[in-house]
């Protein structure tokens, strides 16, 4: 197979995922309909190499990735996290939530190494998927390698269908409320994505000179440092690159050096993503259909246990913060899938409660904030940073 007829099809396959994702708003992941055809592929005619042979070897991968979680950093406002308190405290119920059922619970059923490998998976996403599948493989534990991607494939399948039925619960209640005159409209839909406030660093610097070379220049100089400090600190402390590009990232963006969403700016995005996405369905080359049927029993354990997890943690914090229950697991749910499922899901059951502009506009200041704080808490941040403290642990 030639390298363009190569990435013709494996980039053909993740349009068909969206096309998909698209027809049925959202409700069967894109990422699922990708593994699908990708394990069909390896089990028929694809070669085993064919998304290196496409351009995607693991060092392209690897850098891709240092730039994509650096720019998760520059994403994070401290402002608005101290807004959502509330939620944030919520969200890291959830996960805590599910990290002690697996522990206790599955690693009797399952064994301590393959819980490891479902936690951050289970509670975030691509990323730190990726990191606990390299982790795996890097251990020689090829099962559990294809697990952790099976995990971040089949999660969202819970995830969705019940924070819907969650949302829609909550906006019903909202809704009764507010056509009693006793909820008002807030005054924004917040979002994590403020403007820098920061120290600008660059701010003399003439804008034509700020190219998307010199947005690149910046995130490397990012990524490096963070890769250079995991290796002086590797004596005394092991912490994972990653985790210190998130922490690195955040810094950056606050003392002006990083503008936000620096790598969207840069142009380099999409292609980062199409890297990643590629990256992590060439985990599962090494999947044969008996291995898939070993995993299947795990992989819904793991899951079951998981959201459970979430479910009681959550509603204990939702008691003691005055929150609401139905809204409390909406929020913890959202460490199955994150953004931006977390905005379709809650404005598709927005518009399904009501045709009123108005109801539309107060459900949405109630319901999308905390959602978005959420998923932003969860896969972005706690997920990466338990991918980079468990994979040590393999």
């Amino acid at each position: 197979m030639s390298q363009m007829l190569a990435l013709l099809v494996v980039i053909f396959i993740l349009f068909i995922g969206d096309f998909v994702t698209v027809r049925t708003k959202a409700w069967v992941p894109s990422i699922f309909i990708c593994a699908i055809l990708f394990l069909l592929g390896y089990w028929t005619f694809f070669p085993k190499e064919i998304v290196a042979q496409a351009g995607i070897p693991s060092v392209v991968a690897t850098a891709l990735m240092y730039l994509l979680i650096v720019n998760m950093g520059t994403l994070l406002s401290i402002e608005e996290l101290k807004k959502q308190w509330k939620t944030v405290l919520i969200a890291l119920s959830g996960i805590l939530g599910a990290i002690a059922l697996l522990l206790s619970i599955g690693t009797l059923l399952f064994g301590i190494k393959t819980v490891i490998v479902a936690i951050p998976p289970l509670v975030g996403g691509l990323v730190s998927a990726l990191i606990m599948s390299e982790g795996a493989t890097q251990a020689g534990l090829m099962s559990l390698s294809v697990f952790a991607i099976v995990v971040y494939v089949m999660q969202g399948f819970v995830g969705y269908p019940l924070t819907s039925i969650m949302l829609k619960k909550e906006g019903k209640r909202l809704l009764k409320l507010n056509r009693n005159g006793q909820l008002a409209k807030k005054e924004a839909a917040a979002t994590v994505e403020h403007q820098n406030t920061g120290v600008k660093l660059f701010e003399r610097i003439p804008e034509k000179y700020n190219t998307n070379y010199f947005k690149f220049l910046k995130l490397a100089v990012v990524g490096y440092l963070a890769y250079l400090v995991s290796t002086v600190l590797d004596p005394i402390v092991s912490i994972s690159p990653y985790v210190l590009c998130l922490l690195f990232g955040v810094i950056a963006t606050h003392v002006g050096f990083l503008e936000r969403r620096a790598l969207e700016k840069a142009n380099g995005f999409g292609f980062a993503m199409l890297g990643l996405m590629l990256y992590i369905l060439d985990g599962l080359k090494n999947a044969t259909p008996d291995m898939m049927m070993d995993i299947l029993s795990i992989l819904i354990g793991s899951i079951a246990l998981g959201v459970i997890g979430m479910y009681i943690f959550s509603l204990i914090a939702g008691i003691f913060l005055k929150f609401s229950k139905k809204m409390s697991f909406a929020v913890a749910l959202t460490a199955l899938y994150g953004f931006p499922a977390d905005y379709i899901i809650t404005n598709e059951v927005i518009e399904s409660l009501t045709d009123d502009e108005e109801e539309r506009e107060v459900l949405t200041s109630h319901m999308l904030p905390p959602m978005l704080v959420g998923g932003f808490v969860t896969v972005t941040i706690v997920s990466v940073v338990l991918a980079g403290v468990l994979v040590g642990f393999l």
